[in-house]
């Protein structure tokens, strides 16, 4: 292979090296010392490398400059423009680093990958923390994406979202197996049990649904023009959401811990019980809350419901008896 890591991680290495040299670096330089290139097979392997890259970084805006040797001016360097590239503080908190890094493991589509791997370099070179790369990977095996792919109807759905366009689609439901036509203002997508969810007004039955694009069967075609449809109201949303979760759960967690509830809280005012935050979280099946907040330890603590708890303490008291077997 040409190259042993990924190519935003030697993007982020090559800026880095950039924007620290004192005067310049020349191709041999940045051949020798940022990682990757030196993985080139041969020397024109390695031009046509940093050639994408700098057209790359180009394209996302980095000011990278070419410097030419004042004595001999066919000897050239590459730096960054440091005034060019100066940006406000950009002060991001490990969380909101790994739901970055999250999101671009999940926008995985062929669509999509491109512009968010770019995306999470410039937010990492760009980030004022020293740590920056520790607290990326920290949070993201927090947030470790339980979301699948949302197969082909994930893009399609997200331009009529944020087009305000209705989609039909072929559905079949979970309850009775029914194939059916659908036609939906689609309001919101939501990452729920593993999977994506559209929440919208179905104007079939004439109510507001949520649809699992698991579920969904062939093509989804956009129909009408933009803005077709007014944005809905907050409480509408979450009430459509709503049909498809078991109950809400109160969760009491440490700070700056389990930062995958966190992300899944819903809105309202933040509560505190002693010392830990307070959360509320939907979900659908009980057993599935249960075995999330077990592999958080001790940083999540069950308040409702009891259901919930009870299920919890119930894992915990066979992993303990696993413990102990295993000793003896």
């Amino acid at each position: 292979m040409v190259a042993s890591i990924p190519s935003d991680e030697r993007l982020l290495d090559l800026v880095i090296a950039l924007v620290n040299t004192p005067t310049r670096m020349t191709k041999e330089q940045v051949r020798t010392t940022v990682a990757g290139y030196a993985d080139a097979p041969t020397a024109a392997a390695f031009e046509r490398m940093f050639e994408r890259d700098k057209d790359t970084l180009r394209e996302m805006g980095v000011p990278l400059v070419t410097v030419t040797d004042v004595f001999h001016r066919d000897d050239m360097g590459y730096r960054i423009d440091l005034e060019a590239y100066a940006l406000p503080p950009v002060d991001l908190t490990g969380a909101e680093l790994g739901v970055a890094a999250m999101a671009a493991q999940v926008w995985q589509d062929a669509t999509l990958r491109t512009d968010s791997s770019r995306a999470l370099t410039k937010l990492r070179a760009a980030a004022t923390s020293a740590q920056a790369g520790d607290l990326v990977a920290e949070a993201a095996v927090a947030l470790a994406a339980r979301v699948g792919t949302g197969g082909a109807a994930l893009a399609p759905m997200l331009d009529a979202v944020q087009q305000r366009r209705v989609v039909r689609f072929t559905y079949r439901a979970a309850a009775t197996g029914q194939v059916r036509d659908r036609h939906v203002e689609p309001w919101k997508l939501a990452a729920r049990r593993g999977g994506w969810l559209l929440v919208g007004y179905d104007q079939d039955r004439q109510a507001p649904r949520s649809f699992r694009l698991s579920r969904v069967e062939g093509a989804v075609q956009l129909v009408g023009e933009p803005g077709a449809f007014a944005p809905p109201d907050a409480d509408e949303v979450a009430a459509a959401e709503h049909n498809d979760v078991a109950g809400v759960a109160r969760l009491a967690l440490l700070p700056e811990r389990a930062e995958a509830l966190r992300a899944r809280a819903l809105p309202g005012d933040t509560q505190s019980w002693r010392g830990r935050d307070v959360v509320h979280v939907a979900y659908q099946a009980t057993r599935e809350l249960a075995e999330e907040v077990v592999g958080y330890g001790d940083a999540v603590l069950v308040l409702d419901p009891p259901a919930v708890r009870d299920t919890v303490v119930g894992l915990l008291r066979a992993a303990a008896r696993l413990d102990v077997h295993d000793a003896c």
